[in-house]
């Protein structure tokens, strides 16, 4: 006889089913785990044995042998213990059930208890889409497994409670989705009401999240580059349910997801300058995980001190900026991660921080400050399409009782000038201004006749490249809309150029 259930692995950031098939046989006591698992899976047998007897489960003598298809993809982690589990327990004659249509996910403990795993979210999307009606899952990723809507998901806590439930001796109560907690947001948020001065960056942080534009912070120590970055999400559009999915599948597959539901909140990540190519691009040996580019999707990536961060490492940001994925290959798997992200950087203008500043001595020579600078590449550099200074606060606006504009009433614009770009780019695969392409401008930036001359002035006199050109003119489409203007004028031009910093005064080519 044999048994059969359904479970799911995990590729990239999608599921896929996995048959699991049980046979028993006579003939001496064996357990023989096939279908090409890895030692996490091979492991499996130890560990639902010592459940099944720590529960009070006797196992029959005989030879049992079990199939992971398909037989020709690796197999991964403790994910399948518990259909394991469940085909030896109606092996065993203690299920009475019919599991066929049933699926499972979950590691099991040596006292029987049902472990949290990772990737449940997206397992139980491809569950829906396989026709699957009835999941069961740990109890500590029941929140994220009940966001997925015509499939019912049941959170079980040890394999007695789920043979109870198989059983019919228990009734099976389905996983509500959770609400948004609004009393867990009561504690500190970053607003951008808190920050004192700094008008001009404020600014250049608004026109950043209307377009969808990255970008770089250039200050001394202790201007407030990383308060303003830290506040860039909290202005940016609200996500729609399919990025709050597709970000949560993200979070789940990396296990940051333990007993939370859906992600409602943009992501912001600000790994340290010590992260590694893998720690940011993703990677690692066995399965691929998404790195600190991905988790960041649909959301902020910051990187503050820049030129500290290894070279090779900002290297690899280069084609995710551009392209809104990352493809990692290894030998036998090739992963696509998403990685559509809005990266804000921050940077001292020489290594001890204060070249340019009137209240500090700068004591670096022209060659260490150079030096310094090139750490990032240019190809990089022009990538942020918002270069902005920001300079020390003063004491008075430290202390001025004035109040600062709120991060709702920035947001405000910042959605208005968003709603008109969406209307613009309707039926093109083109979000926001950032993202528009060689073959749109012509047609999506109109800019008249003095516009056009500033623009020629400037890229002779700042020698910029055809990509500083592109960041120039899409900066100067988003000053536009949020002003609402249809045809970008001289004012938005000049605005624009102002963002260009390392073009102006920093940057040597």
């Amino acid at each position: 006889m044999v048994i059969k259930c359904t479970s799911f692995g995990i590729n990239g950031i999608d599921g896929y089913p996995v048959e699991v098939e049980a046979a028993m046989q006579t003939g001496l006591p064996a357990f023989d785990l096939v279908g090409l698992p890895d030692a996490a899976v091979k492991e499996s047998r130890d560990r639902v044995k010592s459940a099944m007897r720590n529960c009070g489960l006797r196992l029959p003598s005989a030879h049992f042998i079990f199939n992971l298809a398909p037989a020709d993809i690796k197999k991964e982690g403790p994910v399948y213990d518990l259909p394991i589990l469940v085909n030896l327990m109606a092996l065993s004659g203690y299920l009475r059930a019919n599991v066929s249509s049933l699926a499972f996910i979950g590691e099991v403990s040596l006292s029987g208890g049902v472990r949290g795993v990772n990737g449940v979210l997206p397992m139980t999307i491809k569950a829906h889409e396989c026709g699957i009606k009835r999941i069961f899952v740990p109890e500590q990723n029941a929140a994220e497994a009940a966001v997925v809507e015509g499939i019912e998901v049941i959170a079980v806590n040890n394999i007695l409670q789920l043979l109870n439930i198989l059983n019919g001796e228990i009734e099976a109560q389905p996983v509500v989705p959770k609400k948004e907690d609004k009393q867990k947001l009561k504690g500190f948020i970053p607003d951008f009401s808190q920050v004192k001065g700094q008008y001009e960056a404020k600014r250049a942080m608004e026109i950043a999240a209307a377009g969808g534009h990255n970008i770089l912070l250039i200050g001394p120590p202790g201007s407030g580059k990383s308060m303003l970055a830290k506040r860039l999400p909290s202005i940016l559009p609200d996500m729609t349910f399919e990025e709050m999915i597709e970000t949560t599948k993200i979070h789940s597959i990396s296990g940051n997801l333990l007993g939370e539901g859906l992600i409602t909140t943009r992501p912001f990540r600000s790994p340290h300058h010590s992260v590694t190519a893998v720690g940011l691009g993703g990677g690692g040996t066995g399965t691929i995980r998404p790195g600190e580019v991905s988790l960041a999707h649909n959301g902020v990536l910051f990187l503050d001190e820049l030129p500290e961060f290894s070279r090779s490492v900002l290297e690899v940001l280069r084609q995710p900026i551009e392209d809104g994925q990352i493809t990692i290959s290894r030998a036998g798997q090739n992963c696509t991660f998403p990685c559509t992200i809005t990266v804000a950087a921050a940077m001292n203008p020489c290594p001890c921080g204060y070249f340019g500043d009137p209240n500090h001595a700068c004591t670096c020579s022209q060659g260490k400050i150079h030096r310094y600078l090139s750490k990032v590449s240019g190809p990089l550099l022009d990538r942020f399409d918002i270069h902005v200074e920001v300079p020390a606060v003063k004491f008075d606006e430290l202390r001025s009782s004035e109040e600062s504009e709120s991060s709702a009433d920035i947001k405000k614009r910042v959605d208005a000038a968003r709603a008109v770009q969406q209307e613009r780019y309707k039926g093109t695969a083109t979000t926001c201004n950032a993202k528009i392409n060689a073959g749109q401008f012509e047609k999506f930036c109109v800019i008249d006749k003095d516009a056009e001359n500033t623009l020629r002035n400037s890229f002779d006199s700042l020698g910029m490249t055809a990509r500083a050109y592109d960041r120039v003119l899409k900066v100067s489409r988003t000053i536009a809309d949020l002003e609402k203007s249809e045809v970008i004028r001289t004012e938005h031009v000049l605005e624009a150029i102002q963002y260009r910093s390392l073009d102006r005064k920093y940057w040597n080519r």
